[in-house]
């Protein structure tokens, strides 16, 4: 039978020797980090951990100097802020501890720590692995503390939750505080009146009758003024905004209820309810609660974006490395990123190479080389290799945060489709309040002792809380989930318009092809230049444009040639001078009509010098992407500027239903308003500064990430991996959302269509009212939460 180390019981690796002498008997370990660990633990007199402990725990990595060098860095004040509380001379800080299995590892950890001179206080929770500890930092430093965690085989770092995070958390708190004091009143509520329902007092006098109902009042009071007190605030709220909101009804119901329960009990007449308004209030902060956690979930994905950056950086100052607080970094500073580490900021690799996983922001789980010259972004993982970053942008610059602006955005902005139900909701709201006031006059007539709580239960039932969850839900999941696949919505009425598009036009260059040009031929038109002269002026106008064919020339560049007073023609190309005389380059037509069929042609004083011949590379997903759109009844096109046979050799090879080439950006706009006309649902893609006025003529437009600064601000949809396959998933994706938000229309509709009337008939007492009106709303996010699987 193979050996199995002491510490972490993991099988022992042929050729390792090493032992730990517990209770006299020799016990082999599997390496140095586990032998060292159990020889502190030991040392220390803590041997019952071993004789305790129900789980195993994990295998210890050894304290290299470099991971000691990092901790202190935890010392740093600046750093502190983020994480620590100062409690008047003590400071208190919450550690996420890895390795957490059982009892006897919290036994442990409180041990070790308090063993430390200075601390004061530690209290471990094995449920979420995170320790709470005080300290007089005047006697033990932080990186003391996590340090000596680590000794026993515990990697520990401060855990810093998000601003929204915290106030989820502490709103989970507040709902399980109501939702405790009314359960437990509830409880003591009901055995009163089970009590008095079945005779057990039917004996004594009518003063204790009494008596039992006064103390169902004082039991019942903190429900009603603690737990039931945020539907009043926000009904009241609502009304002193003139809208009728779905916990105007609720209120009417609980509070209605408990005041004609408190006037029977004071007065002495009629009947009292305070059993049904708790459990009824418990039943509805159940539901309410079981929403919030759906909704927490369907939001989870941005506040897990923020927690991916750093709180420390390396900083490179003369030829020493600072640790530093990563939101201190400015722009140009220079940092070094380790295997294994976050990358703190956006900037551009210098020195080094290595490869980076980039799965949280784009979709795509394969490793993302880099070398000198490539753009990294904050919170993406550096794999294997040591990199030089120079800080490009910092911030609310940075793609994640700018990510994470533009999702919050598109949340908070309301289509159409939201704003008509939430009409609708209000208006239903009225309709049965009237319906409500009409059932009570009935029944009044008819049963005056059960008037009242028929009327009750119709307020409840009836309540529209299902159809106002309906759509934004399944917006919310439905973004989270784009934005999970490296499809960033920038407006709110994408999933609203992609199910309708008919069109799909696609621009050329960087879209349907990869924009990684190379120049195949250079054919000279004026002999007085060479063709290193040539490539050397087109290098030097092509600095300034960010069409991905500028790329070719600059790659070709010997030395750098001033041109002054450049300017980019949009859809044409770039000018500008050099020694007193114009020069150009851009479209072959731009001047004189010299007709070539080059992708790229160089003037200098409007006379052409030189055509340029460019290969680009077809997208591997073009050919997919245009079949599956084909094959869904969906029309491709392309408008592209390229005036040359590339032009036409790709739409036959696409097999698209047409092109139009040499298109200017007003005419690619012509050509969007034309199908509009004609009653089409068009959507753009593409990814230049050309690209820009069409995108506002689109009723959809898709930019690439790869793509010009305007395009992507102008955009209503940004593909951050640049994979044309996210037009599939997002085709994918919205027609199921607008599936899902039909399904859940229905399903609300058909609910309160149904119970009103038995509601009306006095079929539904109360307590089931809740139960519905509950289930019907965890029923509709519960389907819109199936959007998170896709």
């Amino acid at each position: 039978m193979a050996k199995s180390c002491f510490h972490c019981l993991e099988p022992i690796p042929k050729g390792f020797t090493g032992e730990i002498i517990f209770e006299g008997v020799s016990n082999p370990v599997c390496c140095t980090g586990c032998q060292a660990v159990a020889d502190t633990i030991l040392a220390q007199g803590m041997s019952d951990y071993y004789k305790f402990r129900t789980e195993t725990n994990g295998k210890v990595e050894e304290l290299v100097p470099e991971k000691l060098k990092e901790l202190t860095s935890y010392d740093n004040q600046d750093i502190q802020r983020d994480f620590v509380d100062q409690q008047g001379d003590l400071k208190e800080v919450l550690l996420s501890v890895e390795g957490i299995s059982c009892a006897a590892c919290a036994w442990l950890i409180e041990k070790q720590l308090l063993a430390i001179s200075g601390v004061k206080r530690v209290d471990v929770n094995t449920s979420t692995h995170r320790a709470m500890i005080l300290w007089q930092d005047k006697n033990a430093k932080l990186s003391e503390i996590i340090a000596a965690l680590m000794q026993i085989g515990y990697k520990a770092y401060p855990f810093q939750a998000d601003e929204e995070a915290s106030q989820k958390q502490a709103a989970a708190k507040a709902y399980m505080r109501r939702l405790g004091v009314a359960g437990l009143m509830t409880m003591q509520v009901m055995m009163f009146a089970f009590a008095m329902y079945f005779g057990m007092f039917s004996g004594m006098d009518e003063g204790f009758e009494q008596y039992f109902r006064w103390i169902s009042l004082v039991l019942a009071s903190p429900v009603i003024l603690y737990s039931a007190l945020p539907f009043l605030t926000n009904a009241v709220k609502g009304l002193q905004s003139k809208q009728l909101n779905m916990d105007l009804p609720v209120s009417l119901a609980i509070f209605g209820a408990y005041g004609a329960s408190c006037y029977a009990t004071v007065m002495s007449v009629g009947e009292v309810y305070f059993e049904s308004i708790c459990m009824f209030t418990f039943l509805l902060l159940l539901g309410k609660y079981l929403e919030f956690r759906a909704r927490m979930k369907a939001s989870e994905f941005t506040a897990n974006l923020q927690k991916l950056l750093p709180l420390t950086a390396r900083k490179i100052v003369g030829n020493k490395e600072e640790v530093i607080a990563a939101k201190s970094l400015q722009l140009n500073d220079m940092i070094l990123v380790k295997p294994g580490e976050a990358i703190p900021a956006d900037g551009l690799v210098v020195e080094g190479n290595s490869t980076v996983d980039e799965s949280m922001m784009t979709g795509e789980h394969l490793p993302i080389k880099k070398f000198e010259r490539h753009q990294v972004y904050a919170g993406t993982l550096n794999h294997d290799g040591v990199i030089t970053v120079r800080i490009n942008k910092v911030g609310q610059n940075t793609l994640l945060n700018q990510i994470i602006k533009l999702q919050h955005n598109a949340l908070m902005k309301r289509p159409k489709i939201v704003e008509v139900t939430d009409k609708v909701a209000q208006w239903f709201v009225a309709c049965l309040l009237v319906f409500a006031s009409i059932t009570a006059i009935g029944w009044y007539h008819v049963e005056p002792e059960h008037a009242f709580w028929v009327t009750i239960a119709v307020l409840v039932a009836t309540c529209p809380c299902a159809l106002s969850l309906a759509i934004p839900t399944a917006l919310t999941c439905a973004v989270a989930t784009l934005t999970k696949k490296g499809i960033l919505i920038k407006e709110s009425h994408v999933l609203e318009t992609t199910p309708k598009v008919t069109r799909y036009a696609f621009d050329k260059t960087g879209t349907l092809t990869e924009g990684r040009f190379s120049i195949i031929k250079t054919t000279m038109l004026d002999q007085n230049y060479s063709v290193e002269q040539a490539l050397g002026f087109a290098s030097a106008l092509e600095r300034y444009s960010e069409h991905p064919i500028a790329k070719a020339f600059t790659q070709k560049a010997a030395k750098v040639i001033e041109i002054t007073s450049p300017t980019v023609k949009t859809g044409l190309g770039v000018a500008g001078e050099m020694s007193g005389q114009q020069i150009a380059i851009g479209k072959p037509n731009w001047f004189n009509n010299h007709a070539s069929f080059a992708q790229a042609t160089l003037f200098i004083n409007e006379q052409p010098i030189a055509d340029f011949y460019l290969q680009d590379k077809v997208r591997d997903s073009a050919h997919k992407v245009v079949a599956y759109l084909q094959s869904k009844n969906l029309t491709c096109h392309m408008l592209t500027g390229d005036s040359s046979n590339a032009a036409k050799d790709l739409a036959d090879e696409l097999g698209l239903d047409s092109f139009k080439q040499a298109c200017s950006p007003k005419d690619k706009q012509l050509s969007v308003e034309k199908w509009s006309r004609e009653q089409d649902v068009v959507a753009m893609i593409g990814d230049g500064v050309n690209d820009s006025p069409v995108f506002n003529s689109a009723h959809l437009s898709i930019a690439m990430e790869t793509g010009a600064d305007i395009s992507k601000n102008t955009a209503d949809v940004v593909l951050l991996n640049s994979d044309l396959n996210s037009l599939r998933t997002l085709q994918t994706v919205a027609v199921k959302t607008k599936r899902i938000i039909k399904q859940n229309l229905t399903v609300s509709l058909l609910y309160n269509g149904s119970i009103l009337p038995l509601a009306a008939l006095g079929m539904v007492p109360p307590w089931l009212a809740v139960i519905g009106m509950s289930a019907s709303s965890i029923v509709v996010i519960s389907n819109s939460l199936r959007l998170l699987k896709l």
